[in-house]
């Protein structure tokens, strides 16, 4: 770049900083006029630039920016290799492909191998077992904590069962060491969705470093943001190249886009029944997809990252708030972090009780009303949806905590924009909405 052009682009950046200043953040919270949504990015001036200024750098494909994040985000979950991709959910997809794969011999998944799932979650974790000719094993969750345990799983294991695939409830970790070790005893693949819980820890250790694979979401909701995006990691890095060349086409080369023989070879292969001296950024090894992010994404998670542990904090301590403002009220069950475990959380469940005299329904129809917005646990119980109707799958035991997830369950956001003014807001409106039940109840 010539001195002149890198003096505009500053002044662009900088004319950048001053129209988000002028653009600003609100004019303050108004209590039953300003909404508070349950879930969504927290940016800032910088993100701002960091966008433009990969734009003004025509940063358009996957580049310098999405090799950066993918080296820094790894070594901040303390794993050897992460792939950026354009969703969470193709980021599940291509972990749970990637052990379907002749790669690994008579250790791949095949169709109609078992995968045991929960089955109240999110669709897109099930999703790849489906897409792959699997049949989803599901088991239930424990209220509180909405995870399931280790037991539910063990007795879930039957003799086609080859792989578990798990989100963290919430950003609430599930017993992610004991799962681990029953999957090494079984010689079962075990696929981490961290999607929901970036930050949080187990027994010490992050979340996302338990599995063969894990998974993260960068969706607007989530714990960083990319505007859209994904990730797969591992420390195990002939899985992490099959990863890689699935989300690449499929193609067997590993040279970065716009690069050329990397590996000093390139038409010195043969490989399948192709000539000798095929060009091997053209040979395929696997059936793989375009699921590559771009640098605009990366430059926003780049920028991102810098504040995951700020983030993490705000949605603890928005969290605490919460459970200690509602603490006591009856009919409602307030959530739990799994023992051993500190949550980043993504969302503060709430549980309506069988013997409330008020329906979710009704509770959620209040909240809203105020602007305090409101999700319910996802899916429920995924095997009531038409979607899954005629697929073939498996039930362990009774989904009856599944049900209740279904019927009386719902979350309120604790993300990082939400201040402390609007915690006490959603405390308020919740205690003026079950107070008058009780004072009735005791009269």
């Amino acid at each position: 770049m010539n001195e002149r052009a890198a003096q505009t682009k500053s002044a662009i950046l900088d004319l950048v900083r001053e129209y988000d200043k002028q653009v600003g953040r609100g004019t303050g919270f108004v209590p039953g006029v300003t909404p508070i949504l349950p879930s969504g990015a927290a940016l800032d001036e910088e993100d701002r630039v960091a966008l433009v200024e990969a734009a003004l750098d025509m940063r358009i494909a996957a580049g310098v920016s999405s090799r950066t994040f993918e080296s820094r985000f790894a070594r901040k979950l303390g794993l050897r290799k992460a792939h950026m991709t354009n969703s969470g959910s193709s980021a599940n997809l291509l972990a749970l492909s990637a052990l379907c794969q002749p790669d690994l011999g008579d250790m791949r998944l095949r169709p109609g191998d078992e995968v045991i799932t929960v089955a109240a979650g999110f669709p897109t974790t099930v999703n790849p077992i489906v897409q792959n000719g699997m049949v989803p094993v599901f088991v239930d969750i424990e209220l509180g904590t909405y995870n399931t345990t280790p037991e539910r799983i063990a007795e879930a294991i039957g003799p086609r069962t080859r792989a578990i695939m798990i989100a963290h409830a919430l950003g609430n970790p599930y017993q992610a060491q004991e799962i681990a070790e029953l999957a090494e005893e079984h010689g079962l693949f075990f696929v981490e969705d961290n999607c929901d819980a970036v930050g949080s820890t187990y027994r010490g250790k992050l979340t996302g470093g338990f599995g063969d694979l894990s998974t993260v979401s960068f969706y607007p909701a989530h714990h960083i943001t990319a505007g859209e995006g994904g990730c797969v990691l591992t420390n195990n890095l002939a899985l992490a190249r099959i990863v890689e060349s699935l989300r690449d086409w499929g193609r067997d080369c590993w040279c970065e886009p716009g690069e050329s023989d990397t590996c000093r070879k390139r038409f010195s292969y043969q490989m399948g029944d192709l000539p000798y001296g095929y060009d091997h950024k053209y040979i395929f090894s696997h059936i793989g997809y375009n699921l590559k992010a771009t640098d605009l994404q990366a430059a926003l998670a780049l920028n991102q990252l810098e504040k995951l542990d700020e983030f993490g904090a705000a949605r603890r301590a928005n969290w605490r708030r919460l459970r200690e403002g509602l603490e006591g009220l009856p009919w409602l069950l307030l959530p739990s972090a799994t023992p051993d475990s500190d949550p980043s959380w993504f969302g503060f469940v709430i549980t309506i009780q069988p013997d409330a005299p008020f329906s979710r329904g009704e509770l959620v129809r209040h909240l809203e009303s105020r602007r305090i917005g409101t999700r319910l646990l996802f899916a429920g119980n995924l095997t009531r949806h038409p979607a899954y109707r005629d697929h073939p799958h498996r039930v362990v035991g009774e989904l009856t905590n599944s049900d209740i997830v279904t019927e009386c369950t719902f979350w309120l956001g604790v993300y990082p924009a939400i201040t402390e003014e609007m915690i006490d807001y959603m405390i308020e409106s919740v205690h003026d909405f079950v107070l008058p039940y009780r004072g009735a109840d005791v009269a």
